[in-house]
């Protein structure tokens, strides 16, 4: 089949309105705080400011990546490099732990800590963010306090028995409890975050350490956190990497739809398109920076979880991406989140210069329930949860953790690889 020209320029031309003229102003017009640092994050749907009273480290840290991704890949006219520079002051003057080293989970607005805990999800943005911005700015500091989490987390973190990494720390770096305060469990989510963290801090110092990291992170995702059948993503596991029931933490970074009591149903066979997908598009990302044949060896593996993902994760009929099904293919949860519709657009494209143009159809139809369904166009963000038939469910345009890394990040990498498969089809 052959990808119409046509088609690839329409959506190219959307993405780029969209992000310049719609996603970008949202957040510039009204995210920093100039009073007290860092930036403001909880807005209501009428893009208002909702009045919560936090800053936690996912948010801040997403927005410098944010900021600093978009200013790197030519945006903003120096706003947004400004933008990043204003939160990663913050982060250092604010939210790191001078004692301990770190950084604090959660602020108040006025930059007082609510929640010293050390939380390795919320480590890997930073180091995912900071490395970032020293590459978008040239500003040391990023690097600076990314290799100082990376040298606490391997530190700390590791777990030099069973391989990987513990999650969930005191201020201290003593270990939490097991259960709800996550001291016991692995999960998919932390240490796919930390591939993208370490390929960044490699390809921001080019240190060996990062490299040797990040290889051994892939190979902990593949042959542990992966199904050994179907090459899908499974959510949590105990610390010596049999497979845990899927609960909700005390401190949380995201949440879907979790019965009463904490336990998600199926929660011994679940698995999320969006994850799978993202997981794909990153490793491919990975092998590109640590370069030398990586992509080769990796290869069946990334086309393994795009096609389920290709498979199982996309509505053919109202369009758009489903939450999560089983393992084995099907879906449980027929709602649709925003994170999954930026991450399977990202990775469908990426398949498509990858393996072929039969993945175009997926980012088109993604794409188009996106464009037409998700994007609340007059504010500028993306609502949060909606039906299967594209109507909003949870209307907030942000808080903590529905910020807008899923979404700026989306635009900058969809049109990178639209104008790449754009030069392709016009050779």
């Amino acid at each position: 089949m052959a990808i119409d020209k046509k088609k690839v320029a329409g959506c190219l031309e959307e993405c780029k309105k969209h992000l310049t003229a719609e996603l970008l102003p949202f957040w510039l017009d009204r995210c920093k705080d100039d009073k007290y640092g860092g930036f403001i994050t909880h807005f209501d749907k009428d893009g208002k400011d909702a009045g919560t009273d936090e800053k936690s480290l996912i948010s801040q840290t997403r927005t410098v990546y944010s900021m600093s991704a978009a200013h790197r890949a030519g945006y903003g006219g120096g706003k947004c490099a400004e933008f990043a520079r204003h939160g990663v002051d913050f982060l250092i003057n604010k939210m790191w732990d001078n004692q301990y080293g770190g950084f604090y989970w959660m602020l108040d607005r006025q930059g007082n800590v609510t929640i010293n805990k050390k939380i390795l999800y919320g480590l890997s943005f930073a180091m995912y963010s900071l490395s970032e911005y020293t590459m978008a700015t040239g500003d040391a500091r990023g690097l600076e306090y990314a290799g100082k989490v990376f040298n606490l987390v391997k530190k700390h973190c590791a777990d030099t028995m069973y391989g990987g990494y513990f999650e969930m720390f005191e201020r201290n770096w003593d270990l939490c409890g097991p259960g709800s305060k996550g001291g016991d469990r692995k999960t998919l989510d932390a240490h796919m975050h930390l591939m993208e963290a370490f390929t960044n801090l490699y390809e921001a110092s080019r240190q060996s350490i990062h490299r040797r990291t990040l290889i051994e992170d892939i190979e902990i995702l593949i042959k542990r956190i992966l199904h050994k059948r179907y090459g899908t993503g499974i959510p949590q596991f105990w610390a010596d990497w049999k497979i845990a029931p899927q609960i909700k933490f005390d401190i949380i970074w995201g949440w879907d739809r979790f019965a009463e009591g904490g336990k998600k149903p199926h929660a011994e066979d679940n698995t999320s398109a969006g994850h799978n997908v993202e997981f794909a598009w990153l490793l491919a990302h990975a092998t590109d920076i640590l370069g030398e044949g990586s992509f080769e060896q990796y290869k069946k593996v990334i086309k393994k979880s795009m096609d389920h993902g290709l498979k199982n994760g996309i509505d053919w009929e109202y369009g758009g991406v489903y939450v999560e099904g089983p393992h084995a293919g099907g879906v449980y949860d027929i709602e649709k989140e925003f994170w999954q519709q930026a991450e399977v657009m990202i990775g469908m494209l990426e398949a498509c210069l990858r393996f072929g143009p039969k993945y175009f159809p997926a980012y088109e139809n993604v794409h188009r329930f996106v464009f037409d369904k998700m994007i609340n166009h007059p504010v500028g963000e993306w609502w949060p949860l909606t039906t299967r038939e594209g109507k909003p469910i949870w209307t907030h345009m942000s808080h903590s953790w529905k910020v807008n890394y899923h979404t700026i990040r989306c635009m900058v990498e969809c049109i990178k690889r639209l104008e790449k498969l754009l030069a392709k089809i016009k050779r």
